[in-house]
């Protein structure tokens, strides 16, 4: 018996038709599935019953993949695909093994010469990327920032130093409930012709994307940054 496919799959990164960020083709492959690894199944569930009624969502069988999932429990995970099945890893929001966990499923499943197969969807780097009008030749993702005030203004200025070393963009992201501080932290850090984007609800009617240099952010009024992680985008290049 030959194994089954791991298909990655691309979940909202809000409240968002499906139509505007889901490709029917992927779509389809989804509404196939019958086994899933997923952050939360809850908030997979409520996902997967978008596709509509003919998705029988009790039926599925999931499994979680989660920030708290041991190294030694992956190995079980492949079984369904080592049984033939096919099987969707789902994130919570964009796109699965992209600074999540399913990385290492990922990873696991090359070992063991599973095919692994990306499907199209949002992701809320590139897409942050794509607006902030920095250099997309050359960019780095870093996740979250250091909590501590001091080792978050140290390694904002190294950001900096390197941005305008290698004319490289540089991306973060940030909670809801510490945006404001980040954007603080960023105007106590930076220059002020660095330049700043932050994203937040992409994809979404509420979606916000403002890029500016720091000087300008200082100046105009701050907008409501506490209802979504925010994508932040550092650019002090060319």
């Amino acid at each position: 018996m030959s194994a089954g496919t791991l298909y990655l799959i691309p979940a909202p990164l809000g409240d968002s038709n499906l139509d505007s960020f889901l490709p029917a083709d992927v779509r389809k492959i989804a509404n196939r599935i019958e086994h899933w690894i997923v952050e939360h199944p809850k908030t997979a569930r409520a996902f997967l019953k978008l596709y509509g009624p003919e998705r029988q969502i009790a039926s599925l069988q999931m499994h979680e993949l989660n920030e708290h999932t041991k190294d030694a429990e992956l190995t079980s995970l492949l079984a369904p695909l080592q049984a033939g099945h096919d099987v969707g890893l789902m994130s919570e929001a964009g796109c699965p093994g992209v600074a999540d966990p399913g990385a290492k499923l990922a990873r696991l499943a090359h070992i063991h010469g599973i095919r692994v197969a990306p499907l199209v969807g949002p992701s809320s780097i590139l897409l942050a990327l794509m607006a902030s009008g920095a250099s997309g030749q050359r960019f780095r993702f870093h996740g979250y920032l250091p909590l501590e005030a001091g080792a978050r203004l140290e390694k904002l200025r190294e950001l900096e130093r390197d941005s305008t070393k290698l004319d490289e963009a540089q991306l973060f992201i940030e909670t809801p409930y510490r945006n404001d501080a980040m954007l603080d932290a960023a105007l106590q850090a930076c220059k002020p012709n660095t330049w700043l984007t932050i994203a937040r609800d992409l994809t979404t009617d509420d979606e916000l994307v403002i890029s500016q240099v720091l000087s300008d952010w200082k100046k105009q009024p701050r907008p409501e940054l506490k209802k979504r992680p925010a994508m932040f985008v550092l650019y002090a290049g060319k």
